[in-house]
């Protein structure tokens, strides 16, 4: 009864009694997010050199992981900027140019990219894999991008240049 009681958007308890501040899980999402993303990249650099080979099971598994991986970071996504809000890139002249020049190429072609996946999974699903092929010709490398300037710009605002 002797403590004052810490506002609900300043800190969270975890099941040890510990306190968990919501920047720090925005951190951690974030963190979360960063190692998503290279696994996104990853697996899809692993589908590439399956369905190269020909090996359709494998390429299959592969962007099917890559997908719910996306799908797994997209989730985490909305919900550090639920807990967080946006970040204001602390890094100034050429620095900040650049950094919003990948961060908006990056956002612009992320959202684009939603339904160039969906559109690539209902092909499969309806057997339709040589309009697959080609949709996903304009797609891969987009998602490729996406990924990797994922992890850029996190890397940039985390751990580089920082955020105010």
């Amino acid at each position: 009864m002797g403590k004052t009681p810490v506002p609900t958007t300043e800190r969270r308890t975890s099941t040890h009694g510990r306190h968990l501040s919501v920047v720090t899980l925005g951190d951690l999402i974030a963190r979360v997010n960063a190692g998503l993303n290279f696994t996104s990249f990853t697996l899809l650099v692993v589908g590439l050199v399956f369905i190269r080979k020909r090996d359709l099971h494998r390429h299959r598994q592969a962007m099917t992981a890559a997908f719910w991986t996306s799908s797994l970071f997209l989730i985490f996504y909305l919900t550090r900027v639920a807990l967080t809000g946006t970040h204001s890139f602390a890094g100034t002249g050429l620095a900040r140019t650049i950094y919003l020049g990948i961060l908006i190429s990056h956002m612009v072609l992320a959202v684009t990219l939603v339904p160039l996946v969906l559109r690539l999974l209902w092909l499969v699903q309806h057997r339709r894999f040589r309009e697959h092929a080609r949709w996903a010709r304009w797609t891969y490398p987009i998602w490729l991008y996406v990924s990797v300037t994922g992890i850029v710009v996190y890397l940039l605002l985390y751990h580089v240049y920082g955020f105010r």
